[in-house]
């Protein structure tokens, strides 16, 4: 039997040399990117309609009960988790170029990551973002399996997923070993205290610096906030994001997005999976809490050991998407203004949480936003994106934040504008 072919080499030769393939855009992976930046969208209003209501707003309707309800149990934490499981097919399509070029990919890569992660500071220094940072780090880790088959990949995605707990675990049986089942616990309940405490004054003091009208004071706090929120384990073991970017590698590696329609029955696994994960982590986990006579491999045990999360329903959405584009072909025209969007997706992104905090903030506009308008806020907030995006891209070849992360990336300005502005279509 031949070995498994790599990320790198499961394209077949003909595709990675053929000048019209290699400038193909696959649209899924647009539409996608679009979907998630709408979702972030929601996403993000709702986090300030619940800040209203949990600091001064008065009690939610049912109706505004509802929508709450609705974006956490399906957009919550969701969108984000698209992001990062298309991070991980990108990385791997870049892989794929840089062999198709002869190119070496490693150091390009690594300048790629460090001007991801500059944007990630400013977001977060100065709009109080986290997750690009977030991104540039765990995209490191990916470095060490590049070579690696699909099949590999999945097996390195579980173990990501279970490092935290995996980690929790060994610390427990060490205090276990070292100090019995009395000392073993005293010890946890200790740590978790302190790591409460610690953690609860360095949002409360975030939180009273975003009260006051004092842009520059709130920098201040979110950088001593940084300082704190970089060092924890939650963000130096990223289990949940890396476990989406191996998936994404190993997606992109069984020809998921290339054949969709032959790898229908990976895509119902996953989206089943994705389901049922999602499930189990909001209404059959939570009833075993406290049931476990395991003794320190409990807590994590109930946990799912990070492979039963309420994001993974992100799998669910993705797999929904790529066979509705490759059973349903017209579709792809149909959602063609979400593949504007999400050619754009980090100009976008970083355009709607400049908009957002400017108008929330406040040392902004201060405005307060209750449940019943998230939706049509959100509607507006898109539909203005996806004008701007059909726009730009009719007469440059990047969104403006995309053209600057390659000229920084390559170290000299890349070309922007069209020869002549063409419109936006997907065929």
């Amino acid at each position: 039997m031949p070995p498994e072919p790599t990320v790198a080499a499961s394209l077949a030769p003909s595709t990675l040399t053929s000048p019209v393939a290699a400038q193909e855009r696959i649209h899924a992976l647009d539409i996608l990117r679009g979907l998630a930046v709408l979702g972030m969208i929601l996403v993000h209003f709702h986090f300030y309609a619940n800040d209203f209501h949990d600091l001064s707003g008065p009690a939610r309707t049912t109706f505004e009960e509802l929508v709450s309800w609705g974006v956490w149990l399906l957009v919550e934490t969701k969108a984000a988790a698209v992001f990062a499981f298309l991070f991980g097919v990108g990385f791997a399509i870049q892989i794929r170029r840089a062999a198709a070029r002869g190119a070496s990919f490693v150091p390009l890569y690594v300048r790629r990551l460090v001007v991801l992660g500059l944007f990630g500071f400013v977001t977060h220094a100065f709009f109080g973002y986290n997750i690009l940072l977030l991104y540039a780090y765990a995209g490191l880790w990916l470095l060490a399996v590049r070579t690696w088959s699909p099949k590999a990949l999945l097996g390195a995605a579980v173990i990501a997923a279970m490092l935290p707990g995996l980690w929790g675990t060994a610390r427990r049986g060490y205090d276990w070993a070292a100090l019995g089942p009395d000392g073993a616990k005293a010890a946890a309940e200790a740590r978790a205290e302190a790591a409460t405490e610690r953690a609860q004054a360095v949002n409360a003091g975030v939180e009273a610096a975003e009260a006051q009208a004092s842009y520059a004071v709130t920098v201040r706090v979110r950088l001593e906030h940084m300082r704190w929120f970089y060092s924890q384990r939650f963000f130096l073991l990223p289990g949940s994001t890396l476990f989406l970017f191996l998936l994404g590698m190993a997606a992109l590696g069984y020809g998921v997005f290339e054949d969709p329609q032959r790898r229908t029955r990976v895509i119902a696994g996953c989206m089943l999976y994705g389901v049922l994960a999602w499930a189990a982590s909001r209404w059959l986990l939570p009833v075993g809490s406290g049931r476990s006579r395991l003794g320190w491999l409990g807590e994590d045990l109930r946990g799912g050991m990070g492979l039963l999360q309420e994001s993974w329903l992100a799998l669910t959405y993705i797999g929904a998407v790529l066979l509705l584009l490759a059973h349903r072909r017209g579709w792809t025209g149909r959602l063609a203004p979400m593949g504007w969007v999400g050619r754009m997706a980090l100009t976008n992104y970083l355009l709607q949480i400049v908009i957002l905090d400017v108008l929330f903030a406040r040392y902004g506009f201060g405005l307060e936003i209750r449940e019943a308008l998230v939706v049509p806020a959100t509607i507006v907030l898109f539909a203005g994106e996806v004008a701007l995006s059909r726009f730009w891209l009719g007469r440059f070849r990047f969104g403006p934040a995309e053209w600057l992360w390659r000229s920084l990336t390559y170290g000299r300005l890349q070309p922007l504008a069209r020869l002549e502005p063409s419109p936006v279509v997907f065929r």
